[in-house]
């Protein structure tokens, strides 16, 4: 997950964040396939497309999807974040986790976790600064690239106190 930060907020500002619809479905693979080690199937892109708010394209990508947890209670699995070298450091993977963050709050879904290979420092310390937290280990989850092992981090968002 390439999502590095800086203190450039006033420049994420200013940059678009699409939704993926059929028109620029082809742009979200070419981002894949910079960004990322993995290859996604037709799933993931037929996925992409029917994630509605939660994803958001531009120089950067976002793809999460709603999951249900054992229980039935919903959650959402982030797939994928990523953010292209020259715009890193300016606050962009910050406003796409906050876009996430924000939404899964008013649609009252209150935990979130993703995969991460475990050799991505970047990443990891990325999400780690908006409190998520490191709850398993899955070895041999990717197939064709080293290290193969991810963590799976996650985050309980603050549920408002139900009133007496």
């Amino acid at each position: 997950m390439g999502a590095g930060e800086g203190g450039g907020e006033m420049a994420a500002a200013a940059i678009s964040l699409d939704g993926v619809r059929d028109k620029n479905v082809m742009q979200l693979k070419k981002f894949n396939t910079a960004l990322f080690p993995v290859r996604y199937n037709d799933k993931y892109y037929a996925d992409a497309l029917a994630s509605g708010d939660f994803t958001r394209l531009g120089p950067s990508r976002l793809l999460p999807a709603l999951d249900l947890k054992e229980g039935g209670a919903i959650c959402v699995y982030i797939m994928t974040l990523g953010v292209l070298a020259p715009y890193r450091g300016l606050g962009v993977g910050t406003k796409l986790l906050n876009h996430v963050l924000d939404l899964s709050h008013k649609q009252n879904i209150w935990e979130i976790y993703l995969h991460v290979q475990t050799n991505n420092d970047d990443a990891i310390a990325f999400y780690k600064k908006f409190g998520f937290e490191i709850t398993d280990t899955i070895r041999n989850y990717y197939m064709n690239i080293s290290p193969p092992d991810c963590y799976v981090l996650g985050k309980v968002i603050a549920q408002p106190h139900a009133k007496k």
